[in-house]
């Protein structure tokens, strides 16, 4: 007789273990093992009789190559993270914070897809309360239909007969099928969940977009399987108490993932901000010291963003090191840096490294633009204003060229900066810059004051 085949699985990342344990051996976890159903043992053998069917394997050089179809989601952003449009029969997984805009990015995508007959799922809030959102958004489409249900069976049986080319799914961990005996949630109901929908998405060539909780370490929750079922991943991102959030593709299966989207949330939904550059940057009536414009790539988008430190007298024995939006071990690195090549008393000074907008930046481009702030606030001198930066700084105080410098340097040029510093190491690699600005050359650190402040000679 089949006898029932149990594990247990951690409800944080999905580890999946044969005996229950305190802590997880994946994400360290406490107390998130639970036991679930897997499946049933069976007495039957494997037979290895040739299979009989038309299914054969092909040579590489047979298989006739297809064209995907791509359907314009009329929003600019989520068309560029896609590759060019959402594919016909792919599934997309959206993950983010709660209150992060999820639901209303695609509530917003299901309304405004022009000529798509698209069908809104949620399990998480009733059709009353998603009307009041479209109110809100103030996108009216006879074409979008909304659907207020947890049991996947059913939702199946409304997609057959309605025949949309879109659905949301709000979320998939509220979704549950009766096929598995346990809560909505659990590891093994997302997996069998999402796993039935990819199916009924590549056999009727429907688009489905899922949305899935994250963890609080910023992972998407359920079985890392649940990531590998899906044909896109897409991350968003942003801080709730600011009004910019970003789209970042993870995994594309159709496109590729160094794509982002950047979004303001305002009161009538999410708005599409075509050129990050003019909201990163600030207008002041006169010079202020502490403020840099460093040029920035996110994947393949170059924009140019403000840098603002400040740097002051420590009134206690330990000074303060504190870095918003960016790696605050990398600051301590370039503070090293400045007080062992440049001969600055940065261990009795506090620093704090802000960027604005509230953005998140790892992009390694920035550091000489983070020094060039640094040293500004230091000798509470300003920046020139029509200098911008971009450069990697090294353990030895050399300056080593950024990643897609052409690109910054176009970028800045189109802004209006009239010099923008990045390392001599380029010189001969880069082509003529545009019409209108002056690269300026520098191979060690100990220039960049004389850059900074348009002075010659050592700062004092």
């Amino acid at each position: 007789m089949a006898k029932l085949k149990k594990a247990f699985f951690c409800r944080s990342c999905g580890y999946e273990s044969a005996k229950w344990v305190g802590k997880c051996p994946a994400c360290g976890e406490w107390n998130t093992l639970v036991e679930e159903v897997v499946g049933k043992e069976s007495a039957r053998t494997t037979s290895f009789a040739p299979a009989r069917g038309s299914n054969r394997p092909v040579p590489v050089h047979e298989i006739e190559r297809q064209a995907f179809t791509r359907t314009d989601l009329a929003n600019g952003e989520v068309n560029r993270v896609l590759g060019g449009g959402l594919v016909q029969g792919s599934i997309i997984l959206l993950g983010g914070e709660p209150g992060i805009g999820k639901s209303t990015l695609s509530l917003q995508l299901a309304l405004k897809a022009a000529g798509l007959k698209t069908l809104y799922v949620s399990g998480e809030e009733s059709p009353h309360q998603i009307k009041m959102r479209a109110e809100r958004i103030g996108i009216v489409n006879e074409a979008c239909y909304i659907y207020s249900e947890t049991n996947l069976e059913n939702i199946i049986t409304q997609i057959t007969q309605h025949g949309p080319d879109l659905v949301v799914i709000d979320s998939i961990q509220t979704i549950y099928t009766e096929t598995i005996d346990s809560s909505p949630g659990s590891v093994s109901q997302i997996r069998e969940s999402a796993a039935l929908l990819q199916k009924y998405a590549k056999q009727t060539g429907t688009s489905i977009i899922v949305i899935g909780h994250i963890t609080k370490d910023g992972i998407i929750a359920g079985p890392k399987i649940l990531e590998h079922i899906v044909d896109v991943v897409l991350q968003f991102e942003g801080d709730n108490n600011n009004i910019y959030r970003i789209l970042r593709s993870i995994k594309n299966r159709f496109g590729a993932t160094f794509e982002i989207g950047v979004f303001e949330m305002r009161g009538e939904g999410l708005i599409e901000v075509d050129n990050p550059s003019e909201i990163l940057l600030s207008h002041y009536d006169e010079p202020l010291s502490g403020i840099a414009v460093g040029a920035a790539v996110d994947g393949a988008r170059s924009y140019l963003i403000e840098t603002q430190a400040l740097v002051s007298t420590a009134a206690y024995g330990t000074p303060q090191r504190s870095a918003t939006g960016f790696d605050s071990r990398r600051l301590n690195m370039l503070l090293a840096v400045l007080e062992k090549r440049v001969g600055l008393k940065m261990y009795q000074k506090d620093v704090f490294l802000n960027f604005a907008g509230g953005f998140k930046i790892s992009d390694t481009g920035l550091d000489m633009s983070v020094i060039a702030a640094i040293l500004s606030s230091y000798f509470d001198r300003p920046v020139d204003r029509e200098t911008c930066f971009a450069g990697e700084i090294g353990l030895s105080g050399e300056v080593r060229p950024a990643p897609r410098s052409e690109q910054r340097i176009g970028e800045a040029a189109r802004l209006g900066f009239r010099r923008i510093v990045v390392s001599g190491y380029l010189r001969k690699s880069l082509p003529k810059p545009p019409k209108g600005i002056e690269v300026v050359y520098i191979n060690k650190l100990e220039e960049l004051g004389r850059i900074v402040f348009g002075v010659s000679g050592p700062v004092e």
